[in-house]
Parts: C-alpha cells; structure tokens; sequence
C-alpha cells in the first residue's frame, strides 16, 4: 500500500510540477500582452495619449509629457521581457509597480470614494494579482531566466 501511495505522490508532483510551468507561462503571456497592447494604443495614437497624460491622468512628480514618454515606454518595453521571461521576477515588480502607479493616476477609478470593485479597478487587482504571482513564483522553466541560470 505505501509503495502505491508513494507513486500516486510522485505522479501528482510531476504533473504538478507541469501544470505550474503552464500557468506560469500563462500568466506571462497575458499579462505581457495587456501591457504591451496598452503601450502600442499610446504609440499608434499619440496625440490621444499627450491628451490623456495632460487632462485625465495625474501622474504624482513628473511632469506630464515626461510621465507619458515614461508610461509608454514601460508598456512596450517591459511586456517583451515578462513574455520571454528574462529577469522575470524584477520587471514583474517593476510592472506591479506601475499598474498601481497607473490605478492612482486615474481618479476615474475612484472618483466617488475608492470603488474597489468598479470594472477597470477589478482589472488592476487581477492584473496585480498576476504579477504577484510572477514575481513570488518566477517565470517557470519555460522560460529565458531558467535557460539562463536565472533565480
């Protein structure tokens, strides 16, 4: 019986194992492409994003041209590094960063008293929780860091 009981640990370990990488790689991609596609919108349509910098968003200590320049380039360049999970855990905190940073800037979000479950401020929290558990768990063996000898 214990020989049994000691497979059946084995054998769900090792899917376990599978699964996680899958979730991980998972995790990576969307996120990564939410981000990334928010930054492209900005970049294709700049004009909107200069508005929306100066009028909507209230970026604390940067002036607003810069915090736009800023804002995108975090969306484009980062995303690329979570997709193929090179420094994973550090652009995964840095991203988590800016997605709060993002939620602040926004007073759209909390206008009447912080709607904590209003549909783009649901967005975040999934967002954050996603890069929590990037940052938490690493990219996974599918990916560059793991191929590199990267914790």
């Amino acid at each position: 019986m214990q020989a049994l009981i000691h497979k059946y640990n084995t054998m769900i370990q090792t899917w376990q194992s599978h699964m996680l990488d899958m979730l991980m790689l998972l995790l990576r991609l969307y996120v990564a492409w939410v981000f990334w596609h928010a930054g492209y919108l900005k970049f294709e349509n700049w004009p909107a994003t200069e508005y929306l910098f100066q009028f909507e968003y209230q970026v604390p200590l940067l002036p607003w041209q810069v915090a736009a320049v800023l804002g995108t380039a975090t969306e484009l360049i980062i995303p690329v590094f979570i997709a193929v999970g090179l420094l994973t855990r550090l652009t995964g905190g840095v991203l988590f960063v800016f997605n709060a940073v993002a939620v602040l800037s926004y007073p759209v979000l909390y206008q009447d008293g912080f709607a904590l479950f209003s549909k783009g401020a649901m967005d975040h929290q999934i967002w954050g929780l996603m890069l929590l558990l990037i940052v938490t768990l690493g990219a996974g063996r599918w990916s560059l860091d793991k191929r590199l000898g990267v914790s």
